[in-house]
């Protein structure tokens, strides 16, 4: 599906072709489509300038309309996420949106928020407009879209998340969960809960699931109490937090499977006046632009959007659809204020 790296050309007698560049530069024309393919790095060679300055002197424009509509494309990518409100989702689209530029392409999104049949509609709105391919944002594990992609021959990735059988980009959550946990236990905390996020999608399960394992490699079993399945979003974040602090016993630390999740966590200590950073460590996931912002910066395992969509693009258009492919981008943990010091 990668788009030809051929002649883009149009097709008037009064348009300049890249047949005339190569015959006014003295070179083949394919070396003149190679070397004005704007979606790579500009060569610096004598014959690249030569090239580029008769180009400029004859007029030529790269005519990528005339070039889709020789292919049977449309050079455009259909992107579907739950919904643009939710900062992690609104950063994932930037991020594909950008690399599916760098191939040439160009990301329309459709929201379809948590109901299956919109995200049905939606997807069906975007195939409608002819998209060359799928990029799928939305995180149901038992999803049954991607297998209709599947049986349809539609390209498409997963993002975020992972049913694993389309092709997906994704986080290692299981290690981020782990960094996670594993930096409260090294700051000498025992009494760790764990807000795991909602646990039908792939994300939540490996963060929970790296969790789980950096207790065990320390040798401490979390109290099942504090092991709490919650939604991605900040009320979610302040319940739980709501929760786990009128008891009369309280964790030390929390470990909240989202920065929105961290968020709430963050009100509900508050409200009982509990001191973050210094009374309770927090550490949240994905390192949205708000968590070094707050009054008191969360400390957050941050998500390599950039990389995982760069990864989507290649999964789009160079292993075809149906591949059983997973790429998952390392995270890195952003210690800040809000998990304190050594105890």
């Amino acid at each position: 599906m990668r788009a030809p790296r051929g002649e883009l050309t149009g097709d008037r007698p009064d348009v300049i072709t890249l047949r005339d560049v190569a015959k006014a530069a003295g070179v083949s024309v394919s070396t003149v489509s190679r070397l004005l393919d704007d979606r790579v790095t500009p060569s610096r060679s004598a014959t690249a300038v030569r090239v580029r300055e008769v180009a400029q002197q004859l007029g030529y424009r790269r005519n990528t309309f005339a070039s889709n509509l020789r292919r049977g494309a449309t050079a455009t990518i259909g992107v579907l996420v739950p919904r643009l409100s939710d900062t992690v989702m609104a950063l994932m689209f930037e991020a594909i949106s950008r690399a599916a530029d760098k191939e040439g392409y160009y990301a329309v999104v459709a929201t379809c928020g948590d109901d299956p049949t919109d995200e049905w509609n939606a997807a069906q709105s975007l195939l409608g407009r002819n998209v060359d391919g799928v990029i799928l944002a939305t995180s149901r594990t038992e999803d049954p879209l991607p297998s209709h992609l599947r049986e349809n021959g539609i390209p498409h990735v997963l993002v975020l998340r992972t049913d694993g059988e389309s092709p997906s980009s994704i986080g290692d959550d299981e290690t981020g969960g782990f960094l996670a946990v594993r930096h409260l236990i090294d700051l000498g905390h025992t009494d760790i809960a764990v807000l795991s996020g909602p646990l039908f999608t792939s994300s939540a399960a490996g963060r929970l699931a790296g969790a789980r394992r950096a207790f065990t490699e320390a040798g401490l079993e979390p109290d099942a109490n504090w092991i709490i399945e919650t939604g991605y979003g900040i009320e979610a974040g302040a319940t739980a937090g709501q929760l786990l602090f009128q008891s009369r016993r309280r964790p030390t630390a929390v470990f909240a499977a989202n920065d929105n999740i961290a968020v709430g966590v963050l009100s509900a200590a508050h409200r009982h006046r509990l001191s973050v950073g210094e009374d309770l460590a927090l550490v949240g996931y994905n390192d949205i632009p708000l968590a070094q912002l707050l009054p008191i910066p969360l400390t957050s395992v941050r998500t390599a959007f950039d990389q995982i969509a760069s990864a989507a693009m290649d999964l789009l258009l160079g292993e075809g659809n149906g591949s059983p492919s997973i790429r998952k981008a390392l995270p890195t943990l952003i210690p800040r204020q809000s998990s304190g010091r050594r105890q």
